[in-house]
């Protein structure tokens, strides 16, 4: 019997399975999920993401993005406050720049 093909998703979580620390693969699994539809499994990704690995900035805006979508600005402006911390600490202007943006767009 041959092994049917593993979707992106399922090499994903087996990665993650096997390094649960490593920042790229969860932060791959978490877009993953957000873009094949799964905000819940998306959330928790990111959340596991940045609670281990608080340096990885790119996961601050697409988390802040997914909550925005998910209609919890308030959420995603602390997230992103975080983020652009988190940017200036590695010398990041061009993603802190991003996040100052989208933090404007859902200031209250």
């Amino acid at each position: 019997m041959t092994e049917q093909k593993k979707t992106r998703r399922q090499l994903l979580e087996e990665f993650v399975a096997r390094k649960p620390g490593d920042a790229f693969s969860r932060y791959g699994l978490a877009m993953e999920c957000m873009n094949s539809g799964d905000p819940a499994a998306a959330d928790q990704h990111f959340r596991a993401l940045l609670q281990n690995n608080a340096e990885y900035v790119p996961a601050y805006l697409m988390y802040a993005q997914l909550l925005v979508r998910e209609s919890r600005p308030s959420e995603a402006r602390s997230i992103l406050s975080t983020g652009i911390a988190a940017a200036e600490k590695k010398g990041d202007s061009h993603a802190r720049s991003e996040m100052e943006t989208l933090l404007s767009e859902i200031a209250l």
